[in-house]
Parts: C-alpha cells; structure tokens; sequence
C-alpha cells in the first residue's frame, strides 16, 4: 500500500503513541524505509491528561532510539468548549500533526477502529459522509500534506499477533478500559456480542464504508456540477437552488457552506436555511451563521459575510506613511503619476481617514454631477453590510477617495502630474 502511496524520498512522520497499533506501524516502517525509499520520522502528543503520560513519552524516545527515527514531542493543553475530552484531544493531535515537517503523516489506525468509527456515526445520525467513516488517505493542511493509514485493512488480532511474533513492546492506556466513553463501550460492552453472532462484522462494517466513500464522491461530483450552474464569487444563486429536488438542494448548499469552512451544519439547519432563502426577497438581507461563519442574502444570492465594521471606527490621520491600518484590513499608498489621487490637492488640508457619513455626496466621474454616496454603492454592487467598513480619505473634511469606488473628481491627478495611488486591502481577501 505505501509503496503506491510514497514516492522516493517522500517525508512520513508517524503518530506515535506508544500502543500497540502505533508501536507494531513503526516497527513496519522502520523494516520498509530503505527498500522504498523515504525517510522517517515520528511525533508524540503530551495531552496530560494521564498520570502516566511522561511515563509514555519516554517509552515513545526509548522505541525510536532503538529504530534510529526522530522523535518530536509536542505538548499541548486542551481547549474543552461543549465538545468533550476525546474531540478535543484529537482536534490538538490534528493540529500539531499539521505542523510537522513532514509529506504524509501515517496514523495506526485499523480495522476494528473502523468499525467502531462507523457504528458511532451511525448512532449519532450522521449522514453519507460520516458512513464513510475513515479514508486510506486524504488531504491534510489544505492539501499541502497527506494523511495515511496503511493499516485499516488489518484487524486487531493480527496486529496483536504481530507485535507478539517480533518480540514488540507497548504501553496501555488505562482511560480505553473506562466505560463512560462511548467508544470503550462499544468496544468491551457491544461488539463482543456482535461478533459472537456476527464474526465476520469487521469485513462487513468496512464493505459498508467503502460503499458510503463512494456515495459521497458521488454526492461531490453531483454537486461540483450543480456548483458550476449555481457559484460564483458573488456566491450561490437562490434561484438555482429552488430548481433543485430538496435533497438535491440540500446537497449542493452542505457542499458550499462546507467550502466555507467550520462546522458541518446539520440536514434540519439546512433545510431551515433552505426555507429562509426561498421565502426571502432577492435583497432581503437575511443573516445566519454557525460558529464564526455569517450569511447574508443579497440580490439574490446567498454569500458568507465577516461584518468587517460592526460600530464606530475612529478617524485616523494621515501623515505619508506607506501603510496605514483600517478597520478590518490596511490601506497602502504608492507613488505615481498622471493618475490616482493629485498630490498637490493633498496639501489644501489635514487628511484623515474615516467611515462614510450619511449623506455625504461624491465625484469619481468628472462627466456626472455629485451624487449621494449610498447611490454609488448600490451601483457598484457593494452590499450593505461592507460599506461602514470602506475607508474614506478626506481633506480638510472633504471626501476625496472612496474605497472601491475611486477618487473625487476634484481630487483627481492631471496629465504627468504627481500623485499618488490608494488600494484598499481587506482581510480576508
């Protein structure tokens, strides 16, 4: 499998953690690294949360000294919000996985934690996706670095088998015996009985997760292809999205919001959302959101949106720098010349930098009368909720350059005269 998977002198770093899975994985790498080429290396994860948890890193230094691999020991402190000790530890193994020096990071997980994966999900209602339980391999990092698991084929027994065979040591973690954890329970409570009705349960739970992995690339393709009709940067086209049966709909919106990043959203949230956006007018600014994700419906398309001004932000002056910070972003200022801002113009007053003010009226084309700022706005497609956060340079009080809407008429540079360029950089972006 890894020899398919690693090219010559790819970089894996293990996970270690000094159980049997992770210990019998290095012992195997260890024996392959030289006939496929790659060079290897290990990580620990110090929770603290055991007593014996300095205990384990040593035994973690004592087995790659022995196997000549690098060890790193990264120690991290959990950060429980709602989620609970087992999420949160392994969203604080992912994270210093991600920071590795590394090409792939190879996992021991196997077999049997497939299954027990798999029944989890399955009894917290999850969906395709989490059916699909885990892959063999996928991105990691934004795709910069992969994530291996060679060893989900193999069941258990036969790592046991193994690590008995070749003479192999490992520690026991006495938090897996602990029924109060749903995955102890189904390991020592539930599955023994499964497998003494259903001995094969392991091949069969797997079959039914690679069937899931296959249905979920399909539900992909089924929604890059509706994404094609319906996304854009301006963000989803409501109107496409009521053309579509509601599992259809479901499909494509769950497919965007998760390009967006954070949490999965539930089917009931989605449908909800589904409901708000056809009920909607085409700028009905309705607005909902999950974690640190915002949505807002405008002209008719649904887009994230990171409210970049909520209250007041304070007048800052200018006095030449390059860079000056704004808001939610930082504006820069370039030399030039017979365009952008006349910087003999600059000196009839104090220049500042602020928000909009209501009713302020402005230029940017010398063959149009004055008109209010908000009409601009909207003829530029900016949305509402962006505009307190655009900059607005001044002189001697006077609006004079606009972010993405340009500079006043009278403020504007003549032929070869010297100026000076505005860009206005939001974050984000």
């Amino acid at each position: 499998m890894l020899e398919a998977r690693t090219a010559q002198g790819a970089r894996l770093c293990l996970g270690l953690s000094g159980g049997l899975d992770s210990v019998v994985l290095l012992h195997l790498l260890t024996r392959l690294r030289e006939p496929l080429g790659f060079l290897l290396s290990a990580v620990h994860v110090h929770h603290g949360l055991s007593s014996r948890a300095d205990a384990w890193v040593e035994f973690c230094a004592a087995c790659c000294a022995e196997a000549r691999v690098p060890l790193a020991v990264e120690r991290v402190t959990l950060t429980i919000s709602g989620q609970g000790v087992e999420a949160a530890a392994r969203q604080a193994r992912y994270a210093v996985y991600t920071n590795q020096p590394a090409d792939c990071i190879v996992l021991a997980h196997q077999q049997d934690d497939q299954a027990e994966t798999l029944l989890l999900n399955l009894l917290r209602g999850a969906g395709v996706a989490g059916l699909a339980a885990m892959p063999v391999e996928r991105p990691l990092a934004g795709g910069g670095m992969r994530l291996l698991r060679p060893l989900l084929a193999e069941p258990r027994s036969e790592l046991a088998a193994y690590a008995l065979a070749h003479g192999l040591e490992w520690v026991e973690d006495a938090s897996n015996l602990e029924g109060v954890y749903a995955r102890n329970h189904l390991r020592h409570a539930v599955l023994p009985a499964v497998e003494a009705r259903f001995p094969a349960y392991r091949d069969t739970l797997a079959r039914t997760a690679a069937h899931m992995a296959d249905c979920r690339q399909l539900l992909e393709e089924l929604a890059r292809i509706d994404a094609a009709h319906a996304i854009d940067d301006t963000g989803l086209e409501v109107a496409y999205l009521a053309g579509l049966s509601r599992p259809r709909a479901r499909n494509l919106l769950r497919w965007y919001l998760d390009g967006l990043g954070g949490p999965a959203w539930p089917a009931a949230r989605l449908d909800a959302l589904i409901e708000q956006c056809l009920a909607a007018g085409p700028d009905n600014r309705l607005l909902a959101g999950q974690a640190d994700l915002r949505l807002r419906l405008w002209r008719g398309r649904l887009r994230p949106v990171a409210d970049p001004c909520a209250g007041q932000l304070a007048e800052r002056v200018w006095r030449g720098e390059e860079h000056l910070p704004f808001g939610a972003g930082w504006i820069e200022f370039m030399p030039g010349r017979g365009q952008g801002l006349s910087r003999e113009r600059l000196e009839a007053g104090r220049v500042t930098i602020g928000q909009r003010e209501a009713g302020e009226h402005f230029r940017p084309d010398c063959r149009r009368p004055r008109r209010d700022l908000k009409k601009l706005f909207q003829e530029l497609a900016i949305p509402p909720w962006r505009r307190n956060g655009l900059p607005v340079l001044r002189v001697a009080g006077d609006p004079a350059w606009v972010a993405e809407v340009g500079v006043d008429c009278a403020y504007q540079a003549g032929p070869e005269e010297p100026s000076l360029l505005i860009s206005w950089h939001p974050a984000g972006r």
